[in-house]
């Protein structure tokens, strides 16, 4: 595979699937790759981008998993999930220009929010609420600036989209979970296009990687629609927690 050790590819697959299956139930997965990728020697900027390859994985695998159930409602998600791709494709390009120390900063703060948030919601099921706003503000606002940060940095970036989908357009967990999906996978593509024009990705790690967090995609899916928010809430709650300590606890920050 090109000089790459044979050993750190399997390795690096085996972590995508782990985080595959965490990323499709409650976001989180990069906060696993990321790191991981960094261990193994790889460049910032190359990691970032190979790491972008298999989040999308991950991501479009989950989606179709969700698609499956019937439960992502076509219609309305085309028009959130287009604004979400531009966003994360001019988040992408704008990587350099955003102050990272600043996202750094403020992320972890709105993390222990998301997580205060769905730890004080006293019932979460998977009914549907009272929109406070229509779906083409939703679709004109929140998911292409979510899929901007997504382009531009990341962490958190499905809890963001779950906590919008939730609050904001008044629906059950498990529909907002899937929706942050479809979401996600868009914003992600997005970013993936910039990245790989730029062409900063390392293929044979990339494609390995994804194989693995498809694969653990599908198996997280399952599990959120099986166990529904028995399983949603908690792990959404730890995820925005560790992912909050991690960029507190950075050296840089």
């Amino acid at each position: 595979m090109g000089g790459i050790d044979l050993s750190i590819i399997m390795s690096l697959t085996a972590v995508a699937m782990v985080a595959g299956f965490f990323d499709a139930i409650a976001g989180g997965g990069g906060l696993i790759t990321l790191p991981a990728l960094l261990i193994a020697g790889i460049d910032p900027l190359a990691a970032l981008a190979t790491n972008k390859l298999q989040a999308a994985s991950a991501t479009v695998s989950a989606t179709v998993a969700f698609a499956r159930k019937g439960i992502i409602e076509w219609r309305s998600g085309w028009p959130m999930a287009i604004m979400a791709l531009c966003g994360g494709a001019f988040g992408a390009l704008s990587v350099s220009l955003v102050p990272r120390a600043a996202l750094e900063t403020i992320v972890p703060i709105l993390l222990i929010a998301v997580a205060i948030y769905f730890a004080l919601t006293p019932k979460l099921d998977n009914d549907q609420k009272k929109a406070k706003i229509s779906l083409l503000v939703f679709s004109m606002t929140i998911a292409p600036l979510v899929g901007f940060y997504d382009g531009v940095f990341g962490p958190g970036v499905g809890s963001f989209f779950m906590v919008g989908f939730v609050l904001l357009m008044g629906q059950g967990i498990l529909r907002a979970v899937s929706n942050s999906k479809l979401l996600n996978a868009s914003s992600n593509i997005g970013a993936l296009i910039i990245f790989s024009i730029k062409g900063t990705i390392i293929l044979p790690i990339a494609l390995c990687m994804a194989a693995g967090a498809f694969i653990g995609a599908q198996l997280g899916a399952r599990c959120a629609v099986r166990f529904g928010p028995r399983i949603i809430k908690p792990l959404l709650i730890i995820v925005c927690c560790v992912m909050a300590a991690k960029l507190l606890l950075n050296p840089g920050n």
